[in-house]
């Protein structure tokens, strides 16, 4: 039997249409569109398969890829049996990861990434904040820079590390722009502010931890299997060390690669679940390990023969 891990995308990685394929072709997928839709209120239908401007809020973002990725690994299940070595999600995607770890029910995750997403965008209201991807520049130089201008006053602090070469800030908007010619000058080959109005994984939503503990506590089971940690890049399996890890990851940056080279050697392939393919991007620059994705029905069957090989 081969050994895999279980990997899972955050926030950008949503798209109109994601997850239509298994609605169409799963009765699991239909139901659980269904649930979720009853659960909190929302017509996931129409947010998932239909143009419109909630796909890109915070608080509706969160659930919407929750979902699609929960749906994803419900479908896998149902047509293959193996348990996962470890887990892991990049930034919203941990909270998936705890679903497939057996940590909490994926309604209970979807409300409780809806709260999370309403407590950063409140966190972040009238404040302009933002976030920035840098691209050819090493994690040391970035480190420095945000270090030194925040001794000036600035507030940018670095917020994913998601490869080598490629990191993400968080901010007030303003800063992270005044700062694109010291980047690209430190030699960043790209140096570009996102369209986005949260500034997650940095001290700006120090607001929204105390907020989202009271729901960590009420949803989280005692114990379950090993999920690896954006905060510290190290494992975990019980509810307290959760809540704290949970908590910290809002404010604290994304140890992506850091979590996939740590854990490597543990596993023959690491599967993504959900919308696209951008951890499998990813990890093709960071390990040798290949990384398999469902992300519809043809992806699927495709990983389970290579499972199955």
């Amino acid at each position: 039997m081969k050994k895999v891990a279980f990997i899972f995308p955050g926030q950008g990685s949503q798209a109109i249409g994601m997850g239509k394929d298994f609605f169409e072709n799963s009765d699991i997928a239909k139901e659980m569109i269904k649930k979720a839709s009853q659960r909190l209120n929302i017509d996931f239908e129409k947010l998932l398969f239909e143009e419109n401007d909630n796909l890109g809020k915070t608080q509706f973002t969160q659930p919407a890829i929750l979902l699609v990725s929960s749906i994803a690994l419900a479908v896998f299940k149902e047509k293959y049996e193996i348990n996962p070595e470890f887990v892991l999600g990049h930034s919203l995607g941990e909270f998936t990861a705890l679903v497939a770890a057996g940590a909490i029910d994926y309604l209970d995750a979807i409300e409780l990434v809806n709260r999370r997403g309403t407590f950063m965008a409140e966190a972040c209201e009238g404040a302009n904040a933002g976030m920035m991807a840098l691209v050819g520049i090493d994690d040391e130089t970035v480190e420095k820079i945000c270090k030194e201008k925040r001794a000036e006053g600035l507030k940018v602090w670095p917020a994913n590390y998601n490869m080598d070469g490629q990191l993400v800030l968080a901010g007030l908007k303003a800063d992270l722009e005044s700062l694109v010619d010291a980047f690209k000058g430190a030699g960043a080959k790209r140096a570009l502010v996102l369209d986005i109005s949260v500034a997650s994984h940095c001290e700006l939503l120090e607001s929204a931890v105390e907020n989202l503990k009271p729901y960590l506590m009420e949803y989280l089971q005692d114990e379950f299997l090993p999920v690896v940690a954006n905060v510290s890049a190290n494992s975990y399996t019980s509810k307290d060390e959760a809540i704290e890890l949970l908590s910290s990851q809002l404010v604290s940056p994304v140890k992506y690669k850091q979590s996939i080279k740590a854990f490597e050697d543990e596993v023959d392939y690491f599967i993504e679940f959900g919308q696209g393919a951008v951890l499998k991007g990813l990890n093709r620059k960071i390990t040798s390990k290949p990384t398999l994705n469902v992300s519809d029905m043809k992806t699927l069957n495709e990983t389970i023969e290579v499972l199955n090989a």
